[in-house]
């Protein structure tokens, strides 16, 4: 199959006009201009991007990925995928060892499915000054042989793990981690700008939403955002929802970290649903306009954003087009080293949008199909 657009966007170069050449579920080339044979597709007046890639993300549709059921993970994948996020990273509330075992092993088979991409851990390994959304009772400090019980349950599928590091054992925890491919993201954390900087020394590559649920960034204490702002080789995610940052403050941080910059959704149960009550984990969750909070409290507990919304949200706030889709495909993709997707080139698996203008997503295709 060959497809012709307005713009083929590979993540990384703009091909104006463009075309892109498909075998079954891989893409086999792409180029500017014309291309080999007449085209069995046209989007001439669209452009055409690789799919989305959230590597941060709870749930939707009403149901989580903190679950042992399959039709939750399903409807959670459909949700995101009905507005172009094609590849997704499982991510896992703070919970009792025992359930997160039981959420992993489940939440494998769909790894080894390829229905998703991992399993990322986000606690219960967590500074209690910065809990966010997490149970404050089930918090603990991060003790080698539990992480090595988790690991284990996954055989290969926990691809990243959020750890607070001025915990008692934070950095042997990221050692331990880093050793066996897992990237370690700092987050939910109270740590001063030494023990960040310690922290990635130790191999930690990654910001678990930069600003939210961490120390502030003072003049005499800059915590650990300046220290991740100022690490090269450090991802750095943000929750572009107009809620979790300063859309001018989100906007700033994404132009001064480049190609660094990931957008994630942090996303819940009430995405792509109505207001109301809805779950995080064990924890009860009201949804009001669009914001999900503790009931009860101010405390934001995950978003209702997807990742279409996102890029939207960066390009208003002054980012240039590319920048943001490459912030929500090709910048996940190699935080979280997975090479099939995020980017348009030959060998990739066939995830890509049509977009229009607007950069509303028109089309969807997955492995070759539209869905």
């Amino acid at each position: 199959m060959i497809i012709e657009a307005g713009e083929v966007f590979t993540g990384e170069i703009a091909h104006s006009p463009g075309w892109i050449q498909l075998d079954g579920e891989r893409i086999t080339a792409v180029g500017e201009g014309t291309g080999p044979a007449t085209p069995d597709l046209s989007f001439m007046d669209d452009r055409i991007v690789p799919g989305y890639v959230d590597v941060h993300s709870h749930g939707g549709g009403g149901s989580s990925f903190s679950t042992t059921l399959d039709d939750d993970i399903d409807r959670v994948l459909a949700t995101h995928l009905a507005t172009g996020t094609t590849t997704m990273i499982a991510s896992l509330v703070t919970a009792s060892p025992q359930v997160l075992r039981a959420q992993i092993e489940t939440l494998a088979t769909h790894v080894r499915s390829g229905d998703i991409a991992g399993i990322h851990l986000e606690g219960p390994w967590l500074s209690p000054i910065y809990k966010g959304a997490h149970d404050p009772a089930l918090l603990c400090a991060p003790a080698i042989p539990l992480l090595d019980e988790l690991v284990s349950a996954g055989q290969g599928a926990i691809k990243m793990v959020t750890i607070a590091p001025e915990l008692d054992g934070g950095i042997e925890a990221i050692r331990f981690l880093t050793e066996r491919g897992i990237v370690v993201a700092l987050g939910h954390t109270d740590c001063s700008y030494d023990q960040a900087r310690d922290a990635l020394s130790a191999g930690a590559t990654g910001a678990t939403h930069l600003f939210n649920a961490m120390a502030p960034l003072r003049h005499r204490q800059p915590g650990p955002v300046l220290a991740l702002l100022r690490d090269q080789d450090a991802r750095i995610e943000i929750i572009f929802d107009g809620v979790h940052l300063h859309p001018d403050l989100a906007a700033s941080v994404l132009q001064q970290v480049g190609d660094r910059g990931v957008l994630v959704t942090d996303a819940m149960a009430a995405t792509g649903q109505p207001d109301g009550r809805y779950l995080l984990g064990e924890l009860e969750v009201n949804v009001d306009q669009g914001i999900a909070r503790l009931a009860g409290t101010d405390t934001i507990a995950g978003s209702t954003l997807r990742l279409e919304s996102a890029v939207k949200n960066a390009v208003e706030a002054g980012l240039s087009v590319h920048d943001a889709i490459h912030a929500a495909t090709t910048a996940p993709a190699e935080y979280l080293n997975l090479p099939d997707v995020g980017h348009l080139k030959p060998g990739s698996l066939a995830d890509l949008l049509v977009l229009d203008d607007e950069l509303t997503v028109e089309c969807v295709m997955r492995r070759g199909h539209w869905v």
